[in-house]
């Protein structure tokens, strides 16, 4: 049966969450009308003028690209560029690129899996993010309500699927006006005790101002106290790349493990390849900036797509083996996992592409 591309979109961002794509990235749909009906997809490393005419041939109307073929500004679009000609065939193009690295069962899980990693954590976590302020403000307990709703009402108390969240406490409230005030409770140049209820409530940045201006709207006192504390969202235990124990085995032997596991004739490994490993990371394509961690947590095995000459030769120099599987062939192993998965969630016939392959061969 048919499905419409919206409905996909959403079972594709189920499977790898864009949320987690890195702030560089350019991830979801690129080409296609998010109305338009999907009937087969196919699943492909990078979409090459090989896998376009595989798509086409195969009668495919959404390609599953993991690079993005549309990555940095686009100035023109003319016939038979790629783009131009999935869009003249009515082919969508979605890419999730670094969402499924993180995402559960994605790249870095299987490459955790191939290496025997022993309950793996992410080499480098996502970043906890001030998103959010909790905001504290003192009102009569009679008041106390009404301001409250004007807070809910302006954007605050959102927290996950719950809104309207606050907390309540009661207590009191001292102050002494000046002569030129005009205080709600008591009289100027006498100190005033008044019951209050003390409210706490969560705001996201982007709606602090209008709840601060609603504050002000609906506080009956002249001058209302309150308080802003930014908050910062806990680290998830979620992230690029993956790090942890194995059980022990020579570093022959794990290479050959890769081997096997990553259906490759060839790798190229620097470092040690005798002695025993116990630990080891991974991180699929190129993962340069992410040799700091591995080699901040002394692993003995890095298993990658590809690093640069030069942290080639740190990683050897402090005792690590890194193993390069060549960029796209440290990924293209995901792809059976995840066209199995978006099947079974659409109903949609999905097929990993035959002729996606990584540009480069030993010769």
């Amino acid at each position: 049966m048919p499905m419409n591309l919206a409905i996909m979109m959403e079972i594709l961002n189920d499977v790898a969450p864009l949320k987690y794509a890195e702030s560089w990235d350019n991830v979801g749909l690129l080409v296609g009308d998010p109305q338009q009906e999907i009937t087969r997809g196919m699943v492909a490393i990078d979409y090459t003028q090989a896998v376009a005419e595989e798509a086409y041939a195969q009668g495919c109307d959404l390609v599953i690209a993991y690079h993005p073929p549309i990555f940095e500004a686009v100035n023109r679009l003319t016939a038979h560029s790629l783009v131009f000609e999935a869009i003249r065939r009515g082919i969508a193009i979605y890419s999730p690129h670094t969402a499924l690295d993180v995402a559960g069962g994605g790249t870095s899980d299987v490459l955790a899996e191939i290496l025997g990693i022993i309950e793996p954590l992410p080499l480098r976590a996502i970043s906890p993010s001030p998103w959010h302020y909790k905001l504290i403000t003192y009102v009569p307990r009679q008041q106390a309500e009404e301001v409250a709703n004007s807070l809910f009402d302006a954007g605050a108390g959102s927290i996950g699927n719950y809104s309207r969240c606050s907390f309540l406490s009661e207590g009191v409230g001292t102050f002494l006006g000046g002569e030129n005030t005009h205080p709600t409770v008591g009289e100027p140049g006498q100190l005033e005790h008044a019951s209050e209820t003390r409210i706490e409530t969560i705001v996201p940045a982007e709606s602090l101002t209008s709840v601060i201006n609603a504050l002000r709207n609906s506080h009956p006192y002249e001058e209302p106290a309150f308080d802003i504390v930014q908050l910062i969202t806990p680290p998830e235990s979620k992230g690029l790349g993956k790090i942890g124990a194995i059980e022990p085995v020579s570093r022959a032997k794990l290479i050959e493990r890769v081997r096997k596991g990553l259906g490759v004739g060839h790798l190229l490994v620097a470092g040690p390849t005798e002695g025993m490993a116990k630990s080891a990371a991974c991180c699929a394509g190129a993962c340069g900036d992410l040799l700091k961690e591995a080699m901040a947590q002394q692993v003995d095995v890095l298993l990658t797509g590809e690093l640069r000459h030069h942290d080639a030769l740190k990683a050897a120099a402090a005792g690590m083996t890194v193993i390069c599987a060549l960029h796209s062939n440290s990924e293209r192993v995901t792809l059976e996992r995840y066209a199995r998965r978006i099947a079974e969630m659409s109903g949609i016939e999905i097929h990993v592409s035959a002729s996606d392959h990584d540009p480069f061969q030993i010769v």
